[in-house]
């Protein structure tokens, strides 16, 4: 089953910044798609996430808020196949 990471963001949010570092480098050894939603841009986006992100979600499952924990990402990763 291929992954899907979904990375909800807000410009200039510099935790969404970090949580992105972390994600790329994830997705160096693990190989899954990453999808950015900037929630700035959605209204029911905003609504949900206005004080939570970054918001990291996988295949619509969300694992974090604010922080990557970059060992369970991979190991729910690993789990996929």
């Amino acid at each position: 089953m291929s992954a899907l990471v979904t990375l909800y963001t807000s410009p200039g949010c510099h935790l969404c910044e970090e949580a992105r570092e972390a994600l790329l480098r994830v997705q160096e050894d693990q190989g899954f798609e990453l999808l950015e939603q900037d929630i700035a841009s959605d209204q029911t986006l905003h609504r949900a996430y206005l004080e939570r992100v970054p918001v990291v979600a996988l295949n619509g499952e969300e694992l974090f808020d604010y922080f990557v924990q970059e060992d369970v990402l991979r190991a729910r990763l690993a789990a996929l196949h």
